[in-house]
């Protein structure tokens, strides 16, 4: 068995199993824990492990010492090897069955990339709607000559609503790195040195460095490279130089492979991203909005819908607006309406009680206790969340409507985040993709489950 394996397993036993850990994380020499029950802890067995070469104590953190390039495998193999909780209800058991059973072979891969802006939710939300009132307070009929007497508020506001944007390919690196095994510092240094000002004044073949070029993409992709050598070289270089050398290698190497090749590939990949779903949405419309939104809950099923998490980031960054999100935000709407059919339909007082408890986060754009206890299990009714879905989304891609936040809220909620004179025309397409789930929900019907 590998050292780091053998490892992983004995501090996973010695803290009191997966599920008794609290928060799990690594610095440069140290696997650092946090414990829901500290009394499950056997610190004197994993002392005499070999391999731990120390422990401390501090606070509630317990650190044990394992060496220069150790800690992140570790722990990168202990979070592998942790339990993920089970639910109560039967509704966790059935998400675990389907995405099992309909997993796509991207979607692992997809899934580490959505985790990479799973933590910028909160800074996309408050970025969104800050922007979204700032809109709304230089209309003249509602914020009135408040822009004109207050111009110092008003611009500390737009520097609070867009100050995401300015350090996002930082945060990018930095999490990309921590979620494919790299040191979180090399990886925002690298995204440093994609967005540097200084690019522009080094020319290379002939041409001058554009700073940022290819935005997100590229961040991720010279952050990608970046973590996997790392690991390797962890593995190669001599545990004594390793703490010395990897990281100066990996800098080198990284950096220089970046600026001439991934860079550029990003920059066109980027490029094609933008323009190409901007080009579809115009182009295409109501068909185009209706193929987005009534296959996307299919695409949640297997997985595959974490891969639009860059796409939404690359649409801010290119146009300043999301024209994606509020269309397939329309499949959970449609979700809603079939489920209201359900909840309508059915005698079974189980299958009501879990209608009425998933119904309320269904509003707010949370469709996962819906698909998964009450829509898929029950079948027709995944149909006519499908199809209600398309239709709200033929609506809101025929009204161009857009969001002025990447992702991280849906349903109701979104109406606040719509850019300026299309919050109406993005409710109408709600109304629309939720009678249009109840309509096809009540004729296709389904097979009422036994008490």
């Amino acid at each position: 068995m590998d050292k780091h394996q053998k490892l992983a397993e004995i501090l996973l036993s010695g803290v009191g199993g997966g599920e008794n850990i609290a928060q799990l994380e690594n610095c440069m020499t140290r696997v650092r824990i946090e414990l829901h029950d500290d009394s499950k802890l056997d610190v004197a067995m994993l002392k005499d492990v070999d391999g731990i070469k120390g422990y401390v104590h501090q606070g509630r953190q317990h650190q044990f010492i394992v060496g220069p390039g150790n800690s992140s495998r570790i722990v990168e193999i202990m979070r592998a090897l942790q339990t993920p909780a089970s639910g109560d209800d039967g509704i966790q058991r059935n998400k675990m069955a389907a995405k099992a059973r309909y997993r796509a072979p991207l979607s692992d891969f997809l899934r580490q990339l959505a985790n990479v802006f799973i933590p910028l939710i909160p800074a996309f939300i408050a970025s969104g709607l800050i922007t979204a009132i700032i809109n709304l307070l230089k209309r003249p009929d509602i914020g009135g000559e408040l822009v004109l007497h207050y111009p110092n508020a008003m611009a500390l506001a737009a520097l609070f609503g867009s100050a995401i944007f300015t350090i996002m390919n930082i945060l990018v690196g930095v999490n990309t790195a921590r979620v494919f095994g790299g040191s979180m510092a090399l990886g925002g240094v690298m995204a440093g040195i994609l967005s540097s000002p200084q690019l522009a004044q080094i020319t290379l073949f002939g041409e001058a460095l554009q700073p940022g070029r290819g935005g997100v993409i590229a961040v991720l992709l010279v952050v990608m490279l970046m973590s996997w050598l790392e690991q390797r070289l962890r593995r190669w270089l001599p545990e004594s130089l390793e703490l010395i050398l990897n990281p100066l290698m990996t800098t080198l190497i990284t950096a220089t492979i970046a600026i001439v090749a991934l860079q550029p590939l990003g920059g066109l990949l980027s490029q094609a991203i933008a323009q190409g779903v901007t080009l579809a949405l115009d182009r295409g419309g109501a068909l185009i909005g209706a193929l987005l939104a009534g296959s996307f809950l299919p695409l949640v099923l297997t997985g595959l819908h974490q891969g639009m998490v860059p796409i939404h980031v690359e649409l801010i960054q290119a146009h300043g607006s999301n024209a994606l999100l509020p269309i397939l935000s329309m499949a959970g709407v449609g979700q809603v309406g079939a489920a209201v059919a359900v909840l309508l339909k059915t005698r079974n007082k189980r299958l009501k009680k879990i209608v009425k408890g998933a119904l309320p986060v269904g509003l707010l754009g949370v469709g996962e206790p819906l698909i998964f206890g009450v829509t898929l299990p029950l079948g027709r009714p995944f149909l006519a969340a499908c199809l209600g879905g398309a239709v709200g989304g033929a609506v809101i891609s025929s009204t161009k409507v857009a969001t002025l936040i990447t992702f991280g809220i849906s349903g109701l909620p979104l109406a606040l985040t719509i850019v300026s004179g299309k919050v109406v025309f993005y409710l109408l397409g709600w109304v629309c993709a939720a009678v249009a789930g109840f309509i096809f929900a009540w004729l296709i019907g389904f097979k009422d489950p036994e008490e």
